[in-house]
Parts: C-alpha cells; structure tokens; sequence
C-alpha cells in the first residue's frame, strides 16, 4: 500500500470532520445541561421567595392583631392581592 500525501490529507480532512462534530456535539449538551441547572435553580429560588412572602403576610397580620394600621393593613391587601393573581394565572 502506497501512502501519498493524498491520502495523508484526506485522512486528516476526515479527523478533522470528526472532531468538530464531537465538538459541536458536546457544546450542545453543555448548553443544555447549563439549562437544565438553571431551571432547578430557578424553581427553587421561585418556592423559596414564596415561603418567604407568606411568612412575611403571617407577620404583618400578627402586627395587624396587635393594633397597627395604615400601612400594615395596606401591605396585607397588596400581598392578598399578588397571591391571588399568581394563583389564577395573572
């Protein structure tokens, strides 16, 4: 068998070819696994700023049950009002 610089081309050409679709393969589950941690990520962000916002509603209505008003009152309406739109969609 003769080994021409022909051959020696082609066959880099081909590896070459191969390590680029191997690259372009792993820049794309790089991507979505980067994706996928974000979501996770996100979501548990999004449940924590929820516990908080109730907790936050538990304490004003304390305050509120000690005889504040006004703004307490008011703050209460607004977070009533947020969790209702969130919980029909809005």
């Amino acid at each position: 068998m003769l080994v021409t610089w022909q051959t020696v081309i082609t066959a880099a050409a081909v590896l070459a070819a191969v390590a680029a679709i191997f690259k372009t393969y792993n820049r794309g589950y790089d991507m979505v696994k980067h994706q996928k941690d974000q979501d996770k990520n996100i979501k548990d962000i999004l449940e924590e700023l929820e516990l908080v916002t109730y907790a936050l509603q538990a304490c004003l209505k304390g305050v509120q049950e000690l005889g504040a008003d006004g703004p307490v009152t008011e703050a209460i309406g607004k977070i009533q009002d947020h969790i209702n739109k969130k919980a029909h969609g809005g």
